[in-house]
């Protein structure tokens, strides 16, 4: 198990070298994101002993399953997943740095309130949905400035820049025109210098299209299959619009 992760991991960090030689980017302007979803610690563990320090959770419950196990080993956890207003409680109680998918004002209301309550300010990225598909969470691109700029209003909330999932497809042009939509975004939302908005981070890319999301300024490419192994569910598991299993 051990020598197949860390093969797995030498194979994703030359493939997100040889994407930012390519791209003519500095390989230290990419972060690889381990997606940990189902898992085990054990497996977790493996990587976090050898070099890697950010993984990310879809689901609040993995988050609070796998904490104990986790907590002693120095690492930054990230969340990607549809958060529910009932669960920002347990975001901040079990060490989330960053939310990487804040899609909607009554969240970041929700999770500004919390944060004051508790004298805490957090990272977020403002996920958006770059293709328009109802099954994916995020906001629509024509309304994503607008809400910036109002999670910019709650000082809790740092944000970083944003997120996108993208389209599941084998058609690389097609998946390349959404990530060409939040690099396009980012473009217009640093142009109007928002206060309060950083937008350094483009989170976008997983183990079958990082190249292009790097190719189109990705900072952080989210991978898990291509280093943990297949999966026993579909992806509808774990992007599923009606957040039953958030």
């Amino acid at each position: 198990m051990k020598e197949d992760i860390l093969h797995n991991l030498e194979i994703i960090n030359q493939r997100i070298k040889n994407a930012c030689e390519k791209s003519g980017r500095d390989v230290n302007d990419v972060k690889l994101l381990l997606a940990t979803k189902t898992v085990s610690p054990d497996r977790i563990k493996i990587a976090l002993e050898n070099g890697q320090t950010l993984i990310a959770e879809n689901k609040v419950q993995e988050l609070k399953d796998k904490f104990d196990d986790l907590k002693d080993i120095p690492h930054e956890n990230h969340f990607i997943g549809h958060l529910q207003t009932n669960k920002i409680k347990d975001i901040l109680k079990y060490d989330v740095r960053c939310v990487q998918s804040l899609d909607r004002l009554d969240l970041a209301e929700k999770l500004h309130q919390r944060l004051l309550s508790e004298g805490k300010t957090i990272d977020v990225l403002i996920q958006v949905n770059t293709s328009n598909e109802e099954s994916k969470f995020g906001i629509h691109p024509d309304f994503a400035i607008d809400l910036v700029k109002k999670a910019a209003e709650f000082e809790t909330l740092k944000i970083k820049g944003l997120m996108t999932i993208g389209l599941f497809s084998a058609e690389t042009e097609k998946v390349r025109a959404c990530f060409k939509i939040l690099k396009n975004l980012q473009q217009e939302i640093i142009q109007q210098n928002i206060p309060n908005v950083g937008m350094k981070e483009l989170s976008m890319g997983m183990s079958g299209d990082l190249e292009t999301a790097i190719e189109e300024g990705a900072t952080i490419v989210r991978v898990g299959t291509a280093v943990f192994g297949a999966r026993n569910y579909p992806d509808s598991y774990y992007w599923d619009e009606t957040g039953k299993n958030s």
